[in-house]
């Protein structure tokens, strides 16, 4: 089992990418720690999920994490493993985007990142290991139409990776990112039909991904596989960039 008897906190765990990961990660061997907003999906996800806590949290509150990060130290003594999942979509053209649409998704993809990695490093510093994994996406290095908030977010996200694998590296903390391309999440299969069928040809697979195969990046970033992988955004899109 390659994380066996780790603690690995997922944020957005609920559903989507998140849970397929809360559920690869128990597979290996892991105690998972699900969060998310809402209190009836944690529980149905930790009811699914063997070896799993659940947790209310909410990203852009740092009292709500710093409540959960307490209760995990308690209970364990550890947090090897934070995977940075959380995030949403407001999307509109420039023109149409609103600043509450630009906020939002600042708060949750880009700020919710830096609140809960700046709250969790502190015991992975004093324990001098852990490992971990921020969502960014091929938005996120290549843009999109219409996602100006989402893209800004993205790039952000690459950016705190490569700067904390710097500044943390030294000390026994591997960052990295992975990016996603359009995967076949309730988010995602919410788009128009005729816009589903142009990423579809537009990638050299031919379809989207799974959340599933995103779980398995997630797996391998956060385990000793890759030991000596730091600052890393990898791209996981189904060769859609091509």
């Amino acid at each position: 089992m390659r994380l066996k008897d780790r603690v690995a906190i997922i944020t957005g765990s609920a559903k989507g990418i998140g849970f397929a990961t809360a559920r690869r990660f128990a597979q290996e061997g892991a105690k998972v720690i699900i969060t998310d907003m809402s209190p009836e999906a944690i529980k149905v996800a930790a009811d699914e999920i063997p070896r799993s806590e659940a947790y209310v949290m909410n990203v852009t509150d740092r009292s709500s994490i710093q409540s959960v990060v307490d209760e995990v130290m308690q209970r364990h003594g550890r947090i090897d493993i934070l995977i940075n999942n959380a995030g949403i979509t407001q999307d509109a053209r420039l023109v149409k985007m609103t600043e509450a649409q630009f906020d939002a998704v600042i708060d949750v993809n880009l700020k919710g990142v830096f609140n809960c990695s700046q709250l969790i490093v502190p015991h992975m510093l004093e324990a001098g290991k852990g490992a971990i994994v921020n969502a960014s996406s091929v938005v996120g290095i290549y843009g999109n139409f219409g996602q100006t908030n989402y893209s800004a977010t993205k790039f952000g996200v690459i950016g705190f990776t490569k700067t904390w694998a710097r500044e943390l590296g030294p000390k026994g903390i591997r960052v990295n990112a992975i990016c996603p391309g359009f995967i076949a999440t309730e988010m995602v299969k919410a788009m128009p039909e005729n816009i589903l069928q142009d990423i579809e040809r537009r990638s050299w697979l031919g379809r989207l991904g799974t959340p599933e195969e995103m779980a398995n990046v997630y797996l391998f970033l956060a385990s000793d596989e890759a030991s000596y992988l730091n600052g890393v955004a990898l791209e996981a899109s189904g060769g859609i960039s091509l």
